[in-house]
């Protein structure tokens, strides 16, 4: 035999052998800490700081939330000698938990920030968390140190969604922010702080006894905290496990442990981490999907197909009178906390199929204010609501990654029309342009910062490699447009 073959399968049995000989725990341990800046690839780097500058915009927009208001006068309760910047609060801080979890409430306030697949909210458990670590350390990490944390918190999230079919479907039982992303708070904060293999695995496990929160409250006002609780419980974990506190050495391997979330888990080894080799990250392979407007992600579908057939039946009789539909019949997947035919809350409206599509048809968007009391509260759409009809064809699961929506709306004359969503722009087999994505970015943040602001920012995710200093974001976070130019220059001693 070949000597460089025999090589090269003694090799493969090595890796193989150290790698059945070690816990599954113990691997993911041994990647958080063993990672580097240079196993980012360009990719990675270009996926990850448009999540960044998403995750930023949604939240700055959710600080005018009813939601985060209340949250805020909680963490106002607490103080310590370390602090953090509150987004869109010149002059607020923080102890560095509760800036973590106010501002993580502030991201998924308005359900605006992203969704990956199997089904999470990555970037709103862990951005929070790691802007309000940075903040507070000594030797300010640099933006390519953030970038990699980030990444860390992504990749852990990601591994641990594929331990599990069921994690691929719309969630039922559970939301999956508050299990996989309170891991990947742990996960990235750890990175940040530079923690061992064994202090990694201790924070993991630590997070894990965090980890869950019901669906029963999705379309509430509770709904948002999972975001933030699960960004601060990460961050709690790691620094619990900087201070030497330990859980148990197995937890993702046990069905006791991590499994207990999902009935068929079947967890697995990360790679080996090599500090020159290549390391193939979840990211390269699934891309993320940004919303449009602020809703569940399966309102995207029902959206842009309601707007398809408006423009049918416009084009037919461009004074044709959307009261006058007689009947819709929308088919899409079964999902029970997304099925609510006549919402009462803004809340309850996100979480609408009937709504969206409502809203959709008589003004041929949805948007932001659509959401509104005065919006919601229109004759015309709650008239309109009673003429919805929900089908699930049995073609039609109940995954971000397969589902469709088909819509057909029948006019009081007689007449048919009908139009179907594979594939909404947004979705990540059909991504925003990097210019509505800046766009969508700066409509949100200028909501409460200086267009000023709000470029910066822009321009510091676009060189965020380059930055020295990553707590920079926090100065700029806080240039509120109402505030004045002088007290401005205040806040912004640190940039």
């Amino acid at each position: 035999m070949n000597v460089v073959v025999l090589f090269c399968k003694l090799r493969t049995f090595l890796l193989n052998y150290k790698q059945t000989n070690i816990s599954v725990t113990e691997s993911f341990g041994a990647a958080v800490s063993s990672l580097n800046a240079a196993h980012l690839t360009d990719g990675v780097i270009r996926r990850s700081k448009r999540m960044m500058l998403d995750t930023l915009g949604v939240g700055l927009l959710g600080t005018s939330s009813p939601v985060f208001n209340v949250v805020l006068q909680h963490g106002k309760m607490y103080q310590s000698k370390e602090n953090s910047s509150v987004w869109g609060r010149p002059g607020t801080f923080l102890p560095p938990y509760y800036a973590a979890f106010v501002n993580g409430v502030a991201v998924h306030s308005m359900d605006f920030d992203d969704t990956w697949h199997p089904a999470t909210h990555p970037s709103g458990a862990v951005l929070p968390a790691l802007l309000a670590l940075a903040e507070t350390l000594h030797s300010k990490p640099s933006g390519l140190e953030l970038l990699l944390a980030f990444n860390v918190g992504l990749e852990v999230q990601g591994r641990l969604l594929r331990f599990s079919k069921q994690a691929h479907n719309i969630p039922k039982r559970f939301h999956p922010p508050a299990v996989v992303g309170v891991m990947g708070s742990a996960a990235a904060t750890a990175k940040l702080l530079g923690l061992s293999p064994t202090q990694s695995m201790a924070a993991m496990a630590i997070a894990c006894s965090s980890a869950g929160a019901p669906m029963a409250n999705a379309a509430t006002q509770t709904k948002p905290l999972h975001l933030g609780n699960a960004a601060r419980r990460g961050l709690e974990a790691s620094q619990l496990a900087l201070l030497g506190l330990e859980g148990n050495k197995q937890i993702l391997d046990l069905e006791s442990g991590f499994g207990v979330f999902y009935q068929d888990y079947i967890p697995q080894h990360l790679a080996e981490v090599t500090p020159n080799g290549h390391y193939r990250w979840v990211l390269e392979d699934q891309d993320i999907a940004f919303k449009r407007f602020p809703a569940h992600l399966g309102m995207h579908w029902v959206a842009d197909a309601a707007v398809n057939v408006r423009t049918q039946i416009l084009t037919e009789d461009p004074n044709a009178d959307l009261r006058q539909i007689k009947r819709i019949t929308l088919r899409v997947p079964s999902s029970r906390y997304i099925d609510r035919p006549i919402p009462d809350t803004e809340h309850q409206a996100r979480h609408s199929f009937q709504f969206n599509c409502c809203s959709a048809l008589l003004d041929g968007e949805v948007t932001v204010d659509s959401f509104s009391s005065k919006m919601m509260n229109r004759k015309s759409l709650r008239e309109l609501l009673h003429k919805v009809h929900l089908e699930n064809p049995e073609d039609n699961p109940a995954s971000f990654e397969k589902m469709y929506c088909e819509i057909m709306v029948e006019m009081a004359r007689g007449e048919t029309h009908t139009a179907r969503c594979n594939t909404f722009y947004g979705h990540w087999r059909k991504p925003l342009s990097q210019e509505h994505l800046v766009r969508k970015f700066k409509t949100n943040a200028s909501t409460v910062l200086t267009s000023g602001a709000a470029d910066g920012i822009v321009q510091i995710i676009e060189n965020l490699e380059k930055i020295p200093d990553c707590s920079v974001l926090g100065s700029y976070m806080q240039f509120h447009k109402h505030v004045t130019q002088r007290e401005q220059s205040y806040y912004s001693a640190s940039v």
